[in-house]
């Protein structure tokens, strides 16, 4: 299959995926949190496509919640503060930075980015036979 198909694919359900977390946790959610959701698994899936995998799984987690959390804030500039769509607003949450993220939302970033990964993988592993996922805890 195609790169593209495959980014395509992986898009779609890491954005239906980012979709439904909202809506578990917060009841609501917006189209612009699926094209986000979107880009946040593709990068997720590269951490280990890019960087080797001796590179142990927390700090894949890790560097996942630095990314989605990047991801998050330049999406929040784009869509609430210049577009004044107000889709959310952390300005109430201590140590926020432009209401657009905080320091407690990076820290569940951390499981969710890891269950990203892994996820990712494995998809890549049974549906394009891809290298069978490998951990260093």
């Amino acid at each position: 299959m195609r790169t593209g198909h495959k980014h395509l694919i992986l898009a779609i359900i890491g954005g239906l995926i980012y979709v439904l977390i909202e809506l578990v946790w917060r009841g609501h959610s917006h189209w612009t949190m699926f094209l986000l959701g979107g880009a946040c698994f593709l990068v997720l899936g590269l951490i280990n496509e890019v960087i080797p995998w001796d590179m142990s799984l927390q700090l894949q987690a890790f560097m996942g919640a630095c990314i989605v959390t990047a991801l998050e804030f330049l999406t929040g500039c784009l869509v609430n503060l210049w577009l004044g769509w107000g889709v959310w607003d952390y300005s109430g949450l201590s140590g926020n930075i432009l209401g657009q993220i905080c320091p407690q939302y990076f820290l569940l970033w951390v499981p969710v980015s890891l269950v990203g990964i892994v996820l990712d993988d494995w998809l890549r592993h049974l549906l394009w036979g891809e290298e069978r996922p490998r951990y260093r805890l």
